[in-house]
């Protein structure tokens, strides 16, 4: 089984959407037996890096984006750390430093070809929401990326020669042609896609009725006479 996410760094609900299908996929029979490839999907695409959370408090840009008061927008960010600390995630708006998240999406990529897609996932999310790294600075990918077991030298080939663009590129125009316009977004076997960040028991339920439909169970043998049914036993 082949499941697929579009998500972006810098939202907070693919983070707590990450722990609750870690959580559905832990409780799935087959988990063994599912590949998860994580697709790109840039909120803000226009984004402009900032050097500190100073710089791009996280409640103003919030209350500008959404035409709310400031206190209105605390309440949103707090009502968001709540959440995320359910999930069993350490939320830190006042650190977050805005990002465009290109170049981060590209590092996934070139994990990706080295079997640690996932784990490059998860640091940038951990860098972005609990520790205010800079996911928009190149020197921090470059470091995060050693963290996780790349190469730091072909990091910093890869996004001097973007590397990895076109397969970001190819990610958002699928995400596109499936329309998508929200993250995270999860695809299962092209069958079924689930949008937003779902409670662990609906992902699990889609994830057991995707393997269902694709491994049907096949009857052998004919008429069983030695079994027992709603109108007693053959004998």
């Amino acid at each position: 089984m082949k499941v697929e996410i579009w998500s972006d760094i810098a939202c907070p609900w693919c983070y707590v959407g990450k722990r609750r299908f870690e959580a559905a996929l832990a409780q799935f029979a087959h988990r063994d037996q599912v590949e998860v490839r994580w697709r790109s999907f840039e909120l803000d695409p226009g984004a402009v890096s900032a050097a500190t959370a100073e710089e791009s408090a996280y409640v103003d840009r919030l209350a500008r984006k959404y035409g709310m008061s400031l206190p209105q927008s605390q309440q949103m960010l707090d009502s968001m750390t709540a959440t995320a600390s359910v999930a069993g995630l350490d939320f830190h708006f006042e650190r977050a430093v805005a990002a465009n998240t290109f170049d981060a999406h590209q590092v996934i990529h070139l994990a990706a070809e080295h079997g640690l897609q996932d784990a490059m996932k998860e640091r940038l999310l951990r860098a972005h929401f609990t520790e205010g790294l800079s996911v928009g600075d190149r020197d921090t990918l470059v470091r995060l990326a050693a963290e996780v077991g790349l190469d730091a030298d072909e990091t910093t080939r890869a996004l001097e020669s973007q590397a990895h663009a076109a397969a970001v590129r190819a990610d958002e125009e699928e995400a596109g042609s499936l329309g998508i316009s929200g993250v995270p977004f999860f695809v299962v076997d092209r069958t079924y896609g689930v949008s937003g960040a779902q409670p662990a028991e609906q992902l699990l339920s889609v994830l057991e009725r995707a393997w269902a439909e694709s491994h049907p169970l096949t009857m052998v043998g004919g008429a069983d006479d030695t079994a027992c049914g709603p109108d007693g036993c053959a004998v």
